[in-house]
């Protein structure tokens, strides 16, 4: 079985703990796009652990994991990432952790040049994390990129740098009167935390396809989400990578595979980290009561992430856009502090009452039109079985799934592994792999 699980509004909708939690019935997990510039965080009998490349199923013992070629990596922050695990007694071998030989390596100068163009932009800024993850996919489809692959062959490697580097200055140097990076330097980095990292790296590709051929079931875990995507999600306020599930194979390094099906995985309200316009949005106290009953602060950055309630609009065209067969329903615990539950149903755009997504600049002129669900006001953190949810907690649930749809297959009521309720029958994970 070939499984995707995808965001399906802005990212941080809690895939992370999905992955870790269904990861028990996947011999294998792989990330297959974006870089370190997203987090997700996982609570599970180990402790509590913040993953920004690493795929989820790093915390399973016996699953092994890989790091497609549609992921853009920080070597330096992979090395401290592997560190921090094996500090918690987390095992990292080449057995359990395979990198494509193919993806693209972010470096300290794409960090650079992220950082100098959003101070460039000024109050235009477009609320990247600064982690450099534009300008390194700006640079693998000029074909000026660096890949993991290219750190087993030392001299060739430094041909490349001898003609990226002159090239890359033209921006940094000119462009923005930035210092000239060297090849010493960059080269020096490259050895220092690319090293360490050789003995994981391989033709994932292959490994996976020879996978596919022995029937392992392999779960595809996305960074983001549906509303981030390049192709189809607020532009220019996005990610650089395709979020989206139809890419996983792609991005995974087995093009040809086919996913047997697709879980979009979405909050019960609504959160967003970065820019662009966001029409659900609270802003003061609502705002603030809200973020605090989530924890609302980004996995990568610490940043107070943007909350509102949920958004019917923008989570049926995710759902759409993700071709999701099912979905999950994270952090519904969160909301039991509310005396009716506030839904936003639709836009209005210039007076008009809009029921569709507009990805268009229309999207920043839309204001949210609500309707009101009565509040559970009670704590569901320990219910494991529908029964055990209070009916307004039901009625909230299959109201959703009415109004985006498509089934709610699991709801999470807090940030244990455990802490889940199947909505469709006695569904049994396998914890024991």
């Amino acid at each position: 079985m070939l499984t995707a699980i995808v965001g399906i509004n802005w990212g941080d909708e809690g895939k992370g703990r999905m992955v870790d939690l269904l990861g028990a019935n996947y011999d294998m997990v792989v990330r297959y796009q974006g870089g370190n510039n997203a987090g997700h965080t996982v609570v599970n009998d180990k402790g509590t652990f913040i993953l920004n490349l690493l795929p989820s199923g790093i915390l399973r013992d016996n699953t092994v994991n890989v790091m497609g070629n549609g992921m853009v990596i920080d070597l330096q922050h992979l090395c401290g990432e592997i560190c921090a695990l094996r500090d918690k007694g987390i095992p990292i071998t080449p057995d359990r952790l395979k990198i494509s030989d193919k993806a693209i390596i972010c470096l300290p100068y794409h960090k650079q040049q992220d950082i100098l163009e959003e101070d460039r932009l000024g109050t235009k800024k477009q609320g990247s994390t600064l982690r450099g993850i534009a300008p390194a996919y700006a640079d693998k489809y000029m074909r000026k990129g660096i890949r993991m692959g290219d750190l087993r062959y030392p001299q060739t490697l430094a041909e490349k740098l001898d003609t990226v580097l002159p090239w890359k200055n033209l921006t940094l140097v000119c462009g923005y009167g930035a210092a000239p990076l060297t090849a010493a330097d960059t080269m020096a980095w490259l050895r220092e935390f690319g090293d360490p990292l050789l003995p994981y790296i391989c033709d994932t590709g292959d490994y996976l396809a020879r996978a596919i051929e022995d029937r392992k079931d392999i779960l595809f875990e996305a960074q983001l989400g549906a509303l981030r995507d390049i192709e189809f999600g607020i532009y220019p306020y996005t990610s650089s990578s395709q979020t989206l599930a139809s890419y996983a194979t792609t991005g995974a390094g087995v093009p040809g595979a086919h996913l047997s099906n697709v879980m979009g995985i979405m909050k019960a309200y609504s959160s967003s980290v970065g820019g662009g316009p966001f029409a659900a949005e609270l802003f003061g106290p609502e705002a603030d009561a809200l973020r605090a009953a989530g924890s609302e602060y980004g996995a990568a950055t610490g940043r107070p992430r943007r909350v509102g309630y949920f958004d019917v609009p923008a989570s049926r065209y995710g759902t759409r856009v993700q071709g999701a067969d099912s979905l999950v329903l994270t952090k519904l615990d969160v909301l039991s502090y509310l005396d009716r539950i506030p839904v936003c149903v639709a836009y209005e755009v210039d007076g008009q009452r809009v029921t569709d997504f507009p990805t268009d600049d229309r999207l920043a002129a839309a204001k949210p039109v609500y309707e009101y669900l009565p509040g559970f006001r009670t704590d569901i953190s320990g219910c494991r079985f529908k029964s055990d949810l209070p009916r307004e907690a039901l009625d909230y649930i299959r109201y959703l799934e009415k109004a985006v749809g498509c089934a709610i297959r699991y709801v999470s009521v807090g940030a244990g592994r455990d802490a889940y309720v199947a909505m469709l029958g006695d569904e049994y994970i396998d914890k024991s792999r």
